[in-house]
């Protein structure tokens, strides 16, 4: 059964946009100042991963742009960005609260849809990725300090919002 039949394409883009909140929630969860560079790029590497580290997750790869071709991923990665900002802008979004809040929402919705569509396995995998996103931009630079020097490097708010985001999804993956 192709991601097609079994997801509407809102579905899929709850399944595609909510890794990339979480990415991007996590930035600002932090405060990094400088750092927020190295967490933005982190959180789009380990999105594109996905497809590597779960290359059998139908739904994973399903979701990614085809990074082989790379004008249909230029492609796919602009659709994608329209849609999103279309839905962020909906959401009347002004404050960090507001966006964990979004992506707490997200993660229980897509959770839900998991449960419902998805393998066991493809809906751990699915967790665990998503996941994965969280803790690598969580620990991609030091919050506080000066010039890199002293900061702590996962935040009281980065923690949180992971161990979050874990229970919306129904993971029991925890920050190491």
């Amino acid at each position: 059964m192709s991601l097609d039949t079994r997801f509407t394409e809102e579905e899929q883009f709850l399944l595609t946009n909510t890794p990339f909140t979480i990415g991007q929630t996590m930035v600002f969860a932090g405060g990094s100042g400088l750092g927020t560079v190295k967490e933005l790029f982190s959180s789009t590497k380990s999105f594109l991963e996905g497809a590597k580290t779960f290359p059998q997750n139908e739904i994973i790869v399903g979701i990614l742009p085809n990074m082989a071709n790379g004008k249909e991923a230029r492609a796919q990665a602009k659709e994608f960005q329209g849609k999103a900002k279309e839905n962020f802008k909906g959401k009347d979004i002004k404050s960090y609260e507001d966006m964990h809040q979004f992506v707490i929402d997200d993660s229980s919705a897509v959770a839900k849809l998991l449960k419902e569509k998805a393998t066991p396995q493809e809906a751990e995998e699915y967790k665990e990725w998503a996941m994965s996103i969280a803790e690598n931009v969580a620990k991609a630079a030091k919050e506080g300090g000066f010039l890199g020097f002293g900061g702590e490097r996962i935040s009281a708010d980065e923690k949180k919002l992971y161990a979050d985001i874990a229970n919306a999804l129904g993971t029991s993956v925890h920050l190491s």
